[in-house]
């Protein structure tokens, strides 16, 4: 299957994260048809023609502004689990996202409580903090979905503000740029 040659690999100790396949969409459909996965997302299943328009929207955002989403799969057995990245959706948004990529998550109702978005989600930051110079990354919530706004806390999200999206009250929460982590530090073995 096609792997994006645009789209890093990351490994944490139990998930790896890797751009999209064509042979991801029936997983993902499933996933944002979940009516507990869009719960505090849209509220609204997503239907195959949308999950595959965003499909397309993911290899778009590395093609055009070099970051993007990646699939999240188990290490142990290559499942699918959910998806993170960052994006600019150019969103009409109250406040504004402008300069600021959209951190975002969602995962198969069955990785739900493991955590594998806390887990993920930091090694996505961990790579846009060495690969893009945006000084602030962005995410907005609803403000009921306790999971990921717990998840938001952890990674280092705050500056929270009551905003708008759509017709829909939007907790929106900042995250500094910080200083890429130096995996090995001179005289370490590579």
């Amino acid at each position: 299957m096609f792997e994006n040659p645009l789209v890093p690999v990351l490994e944490t100790d139990r998930l790896i994260l890797r751009g999209h396949r064509l042979d991801d969409f029936r997983d993902c459909a499933t996933m944002w048809a979940d009516p507990v996965v869009v719960a505090h997302i849209s509220g609204v299943p997503s239907t195959e023609e949308q999950s595959w328009s965003r499909l397309l929207r993911y290899a778009g955002h590395w093609h055009h502004l070099g970051f993007g989403y990646w699939a999240v799969t188990a290490k142990s057995d290559a499942s699918y689990l959910g998806e993170v990245g960052l994006a600019d959706y150019h969103r009409d948004t109250q406040p504004s996202l402008k300069g600021k990529p959209e951190a975002g998550w969602a995962f198969t109702a069955s990785s739900h409580g493991k955590g594998y978005a806390t887990e993920a989600v930091t090694a996505m930051l961990h790579w846009a903090d060495a690969h893009i110079e945006f000084p602030l990354t962005s995410t907005i919530i609803d403000p009921a979905n306790a999971a990921s706004l717990n998840v938001a806390r952890k990674v280092g999200y705050s500056n929270d503000i009551m905003g708008r999206y759509g017709d829909h009250e939007t907790l929106f929460m900042e995250r500094a740029r910080q200083q890429p982590v130096e995996r090995f530090r001179e005289g370490d073995p590579i």
